[in-house]
């Protein structure tokens, strides 16, 4: 029976009804007690006997409870057949909202359903009716009556006797089919409310509950013209749970990239390089210090957000050049150009360092420092300070505030040695590892050389210097070292999201590592992006993304020959075969001896069925790098493919000779029409953890092997989708 208006329940006069549902009715009262007004929901008297309606009641009030966040209905006070609750001053959420408006709206509920995950909350009911808005605190979510606490027996998505619960039209597919959910279902229901907040109207519709759901299970909303979500509602929407965000920090971060996106849109964005300092000591054994000075200039500015930071790589290809700042400065895309020069004698330093404007020539700033060595670190956020001072931008924290570690100095120097040998030869020699080894030992608390030492193992990994089932492990304990020691650096965050992807097949787990690593979006690394790209958004079958990511990492390092070759090949898998190649011959005219762009070329070609080209370029590629078992494997492939089986038997021995010759044979086979063969070394390839398994794993080059009855099982022995996601 209906509460009248006047009718008291406790210390709650009764005001209004505000609405009814399925799992009871909602009142606006006045606490006599405290003067203020609440929203009070009262589980009727006919459901009092009902098991599943009490239970509901008990769970809502406990989930509620368990919550405190400012934009979730606060619980009040609990009766033996009522909730009493903040009362909101607002109306549900009403659609459409302009799009600067549902921005700000999205990440408030992303951040409730954040919390709400952690403490192991799944709503079930997400719903524009659901999320009530006020022009005081924003979006507010209620209605925890289907809330699932994770850590239950209780299966999520239906009651005692077999119905299923939810709204049908904002529910998961795994929610309408009565399988188990977790998550990821409120992520979806958040992708149909964020579509819904978008369009103004619903994503998934029919004149029948069951025509509902046959839209849920099998086809796509044509998605709104806001072409900067659709990213974000592609993954949210995506039918497979494992294509979908897994955590809704994942959500929150990505809407928060678009807010940052937006917002550097409305100003100009600064943009810097810093070119190498020129090492004036009389010693070239010191140039690891001057370069390593500019190294450490560079990672301070990289925190600034909103200024664009050239990576060192595209900086340091002018070493020792005397070329103009204006050519420099546009053949890096910047504005302002730091150049200096670094003179030490014993325990002194000179440094010089001038910031220029290249557009003019004009120094914005400029500074001669001299100072004991003891106090480099201090110099290096002096000039930090300067510069940002100088392009009106605002510097993180200074080295030593707010916990950042001073190393010792021995050790410092121990690592930029380190780090100077591992940017020049990489894994061809294990001089790295002797400084790294030696800064750890003279510093055991210093975070940096286990960083350091984890991401020349990767890059030696990547590039194919050493096995993964070698080198993960160590990879791991680096970083994991790295992140007890400084916890706040987020960055060794990507090698555990590798090792989690290419190691352990576990997705869930990768995700939420890069997540982290990717966090604040400024000072992500090409390596990371690349990382991402290659080893979690690849095998995820979202190769649109990993395009995003590589042409991320060509922006902040544009003159590197090899992250423009990954992109090639990265569009190739997208099946953009025209940018394709004009990304990979761009990267020949940086660098005509490196041989990634050119296979990367060659792929383009083979897939696009240009043969003639396909063979012209990768031989130029086999030249360069006789070794690389995969360019042997797809030139192989490829003559055997046009009838040249004499040549194409003599590379395939060559492959043999090569360190890692594994998923060239699996080229090879492929390619020239032997499926079966080609899913033996597949499978020998998951097993010894080959990370062009997951690279190539939706590549249009294995097409052929996707279409066989082995490639389920393959896809299985990865925890892949058999499939990608349309």
């Amino acid at each position: 029976m209906a509460l009248t208006v006047g009718e008291r329940i406790g210390p709650y006069e009764i005001l209004a009804p505000l609405g009814a549902g399925g799992m009871g009715e909602v009142y606006r009262a006045r606490d006599t007690r405290l003067s203020r007004d609440v929203a009070i929901k009262i589980l009727p008297s006919a459901f009092a006997t009902d098991p599943d309606r009490l239970r509901h009641f008990q769970q809502e009030a406990h989930a509620i409870a368990a919550l405190n966040h400012p934009h979730i209905c606060h619980l009040y006070d609990v009766g033996p057949n009522y909730l009493v609750m903040e009362y909101i001053e607002g109306q549900s959420l009403q659609c459409p909202v302009p799009v600067e408006e549902a921005l700000r709206l999205a990440i408030q509920i992303a951040s409730a359903l954040e919390q709400a995950h952690g403490k192991g909350i799944i709503h079930r009911d997400l719903k524009p009716g659901n999320i009530i808005v006020s022009t005081r605190s924003g979006a507010k979510l209620l209605d925890f009556g289907l809330a699932r606490f994770t850590s239950t027996n209780v299966d999520a998505t239906q009651t005692s006797d077999g119905m299923i619960v939810g709204t049908c039209s904002y529910m998961s597919p795994e929610q309408a089919t009565g399988t188990s959910v977790d998550e990821r279902s409120d992520i979806f229901s958040f992708g149909v409310v964020l579509y819904e907040m978008l369009s103004g109207t619903r994503a998934f519709r029919g004149d029948t509950i069951a025509q509902v759901i046959n839209e849920i299970l099998h086809h796509d909303p044509p998605l709104p013209p806001q072409p900067t979500f659709e990213p974000i509602l592609r993954r949210c929407l995506s039918k497979q749970p494992m294509q979908r965000f897994q955590t809704m920090t994942e959500v929150r971060v990505a809407l928060e990239r678009v807010t940052r996106t937006a917002a550097s849109t409305t100003e100009q964005r600064p943009s810097i390089a810093v070119l190498p300092f020129a090492n004036r000591s009389g010693d070239p054994e010191d140039e690891y210090f001057s370069d390593g000075l500019a190294d450490e200039i560079t990672n301070a500015l990289m925190h600034i957000p909103l200024l664009k930071v050239i990576a060192r790589t595209s900086a340091f290809a002018f070493k020792g050049k005397q070329d103009d700042i204006r050519r420099i400065a546009s053949a890096l895309g910047v504005e302002n150009v730091l150049e200096g020069s670094v003179r030490r004698a014993g325990n002194r330093i000179r440094v010089t360092a001038q910031l220029i404007t290249a557009a003019d020539g004009t120094q914005l700033w400029s500074e001669r420092y001299d100072r004991e060595l003891a106090d480099i670190f201090a110099l290096q956020d002096d000039i930090a300070q300067a510069i940002a001072t100088a392009l009106r931008v605002t510097l993180s924290a200074k080295r030593g505030e707010h916990g950042q570690y001073i190393p010792r100095l021995a050790a410092y120097d121990a690592l930029l040695k380190g780090r100077h040998q591992a940017l020049r030869q990489h894994d061809r020699d294990t001089k790295f590892e002797m400084y790294f080894e030696q800064a750890m030992n003279l510093d055991p608390d210093y975070a940096e050389p286990h960083a350091n030492l984890g991401l020349a193992y990767f890059l030696g990994v990547m590039m194919g210097g050493r096995s993964v089932r070698e080198m993960m492990p160590l990879i791991r304990a680096e970083a994991q070292k790295a992140l007890i020691l400084a916890p706040s650096n987020p960055a060794p965050n990507f090698l555990l999201g590798s090792a989690a992807a290419s190691y352990e097949y576990d997705w869930k787990r990768a995700a939420k590592y890069f997540e982290i690593a990717m966090a604040d979006s400024s000072s992500v690394s090409p390596e990371t992006h690349w990382a991402y790209a290659s080893l979690y958004l690849s095998p995820m079958g979202r190769l649109q993304e990993s395009v995003s990511e590589m042409e991320r990492a060509v922006e902040l390092d544009p003159l590197n020959a090899f992250w423009r070759g990954v992109l090639a090949s990265h569009l190739t898998h997208a099946q953009v075969y025209d940018r394709a190649i004009q990304e990979a011959n761009q990267a020949m005219e940086i660098d005509a001896t490196n041989y990634v762009p050119i296979y990367t070329l060659g792929e383009a070609y083979a897939t696009s069925g240009r043969w003639a080209e396909a063979i012209e370029i990768l031989e130029n590629a086999h030249r360069f790098a006789p070794y690389d078992g995969l360019v042997g494997g797809t030139l192989a492939g490829v003559l055997a493919r046009v009838g040249a089986k004499s040549r194409a038997e003599t590379v395939v021995r060559k492959i043999g000779e090569s360190p890692h010759p594994v998923f060239g044979r699996v080229l090879y086979h492929v390619l020239s029409g032997d499926l079966e063969t080609s899913a033996d070394w597949y499978e020998r390839a998951i097993e010894e953890r080959d990370p062009f398994a997951l690279v190539f794993a939706y590549a249009p080059l294995t097409s052929d092997l996707r279409e066989s009855p082995r490639w389920p099982q393959l896809a299985r022995m990865m925890n892949l989708l058999s499939q990608p996601p349309i």
